[in-house]
């Protein structure tokens, strides 16, 4: 399989160069592969975005307002379909060759407000604008912020969702927004209008901006929750429940108690690692007995939190989702587990002793010890 980064090579630029030449009266459709091909084995996914920003910025004209005609008349025309079904092809440009279209915008067309509103709106409907909108959050965030809440109204669900994705506080691999993580504010009416989208694809994003809020203002969110589940579909109390993921994981017991959990009345009968010597790339295992000391039946959030052992000694929690329930009044429940150790991009392992911790409703239950072993490295 090629690399992802792939999705922008010689083939997808030229297609892009034939398109901006069909649309441009004496476009330099060589010497913009040429440009934006440059060195384009040695460069990784952003960096040929990036690439061919720069190659837009050189070869189309100087007017942001005559670039940006060209750049909405080479969009595909199909405007409402899966993004993951888009490519760029003879119809126009869709897909993934947007991304370095609407970093341009985001570049070059803050002295056009209006006009590049219009564009990233359109061009969100073939890809994504999430991340060059938040360059307009910045420089007029009260502004932009108007246009996104009437987004919250378009019939085109990419572009309701961009308005909630757009604008999330801390969205993955973008700049932050420091004013709406000080003050999230002005982001409830908009999140409020788009909880009960017909579209799991925008409801998803709405519980993503709301689990972002959460890391800065975790009493605000737990107070919506509770606001949000009365009377809620089951559509909507999914959504709540993936916006509080981050404070579930922490016990965040205002949370916990908003979403029906109370304190977990139950007794770690047994808990058996059943590997107590996990080498690398295999999987640690282990079994919990569990009995109810409550005279009514409990919901139960069952979690389980591995401490890895760091470079210094020092272990370093993380939290993982394990199972959901219902104990009855006096009952026992068993449950088994494995959970693979394998090389990630965002951890770095140490051998050595490790633990396992089981919580329940955010109440450490027990914790046992294993020994992670990095010679054993599978091939």
């Amino acid at each position: 399989m090629e690399p992802f980064k792939e999705v922008f090579n010689l083939k997808s630029i030229s297609k892009m160069a034939e398109h901006l030449g069909a649309r441009q009266c004496g476009f330099d459709q060589e010497g913009f592969v040429t440009f934006a091909t440059e060195g384009l084995s040695e460069l990784e996914l952003k960096q040929r975005s990036e690439r061919i920003t720069e190659a837009l910025y050189e070869f189309l004209p100087d007017d942001f307002c005559h670039a940006a005609e060209i750049l909405l008349a080479i969009l595909h025309p199909d405007e409402n379909i899966s993004i993951s079904d888009q490519g760029t092809s003879d119809k126009g440009v869709s897909g993934w060759l947007v991304m370095p279209m609407c970093h341009y915008v985001a570049l070059h067309g803050t002295e056009h407000f209006h006009l590049s509103m219009e564009l990233l709106k359109e061009m969100t409907k073939r890809s994504s604008s999430e991340f060059a909108i938040r360059y307009f959050l910045l420089s007029a965030p009260e502004e932009t912020m108007a246009e996104i809440l009437t987004w919250a109204d378009n019939e085109n669900y990419h572009v309701r969702r961009l308005a909630s994705e757009g604008s999330r506080p801390r969205l993955p691999w973008a700049m932050q927004l420091p004013d709406f993580i000080k003050d999230p504010a002005p982001l409830l009416p908009l999140l409020e209008k788009l909880r009960d989208d017909p579209e799991e694809y925008v409801r998803r994003s709405v519980a993503n901006n709301l689990n972002d809020i959460a890391k800065d203002h975790p009493d605000l969110v737990a107070d919506i929750a509770r606001k949000w589940m009365k009377g809620a579909s089951k559509e909507r109390q999914k959504l709540v429940r993936h916006a509080c993921r981050t404070l579930i994981k922490s016990g965040h017991k205002k949370c916990l108690e908003a979403l029906g959990y109370k304190d977990a009345q139950v007794e770690l009968v047994d808990f058996n690692v059943l590997t107590p010597s996990v080498a690398f790339g295999k999987e640690l295992e282990f079994e919990v007995t569990m009995a109810s000391e409550c005279d009514e039946d409990q919901a139960l959030i069952l979690d389980f939190v591995v401490h890895h052992r760091k470079a210094n000694g020092d272990t370093s929690p993380k939290v993982f989702k394990w199972k959901t329930f219902n104990l009855a009044a006096g009952e026992r429940h068993n449950a088994s587990k494995r959970h693979s150790i394998k090389p990630i991009t965002t951890r770095k392992y140490y051998p050595g002793l490790h633990q396992v911790e089981i919580i329940a409703n955010g109440k450490s239950l027990g914790v046992r010890d294993f020994e992670l072993v990095m010679e054993q490295v599978c091939a």
